[in-house]
């Protein structure tokens, strides 16, 4: 229990950081294309919004965590495979869907989506280190 909780404390502070790369830094002017979508007018506080994300990165991470013993996915390969599969699953279709339908520019998408593989490949690193 201590090696899955240690798992899931790494990766949610990790995910904080990639998603302050690949949403908040990485293309981050090409958010201003399309303003109109945003909830948040620009100059707005967006700490309540960023308070969200972080909790639900950890609730990500818990999440695959769970994955990984439900699905008996030990070592690195495993859970990186585990990675890959739950990134081409769920991140990616939906938001080349949401770019399909929202205007949204698609380096917006493209950081987005790597992003999301990117969380989920520190989650498999993490899984295989700590719940080895």
């Amino acid at each position: 229990m201590i090696r899955f909780l240690l798992a899931v404390l790494v990766s949610g502070f990790i995910f904080s950081l990639t998603d302050w790369f690949f949403a908040g830094i990485l293309f981050h002017g090409k958010y201003a294309a399309h303003p109109q979508i945003w909830r948040l007018a620009p100059g707005k506080s967006e700490a309540r919004s960023i308070v969200g994300s972080v909790a639900l990165g950890f609730f990500t991470a818990a999440a695959f965590m769970g994955a990984c013993a439900v699905f008996a996915a030990h070592g690195y390969l495993r859970t990186i495979e585990l990675a890959g599969l739950c990134w081409l699953m769920v991140p990616l279709p939906l938001l080349v869907t949401n770019a399909l339908w929202i205007k949204m520019h698609p380096l917006v998408v493209v950081s987005h989506s790597l992003g999301w593989l990117a969380k989920l490949c520190v989650a498999a690193l993490a899984a295989g280190w700590f719940l080895r």
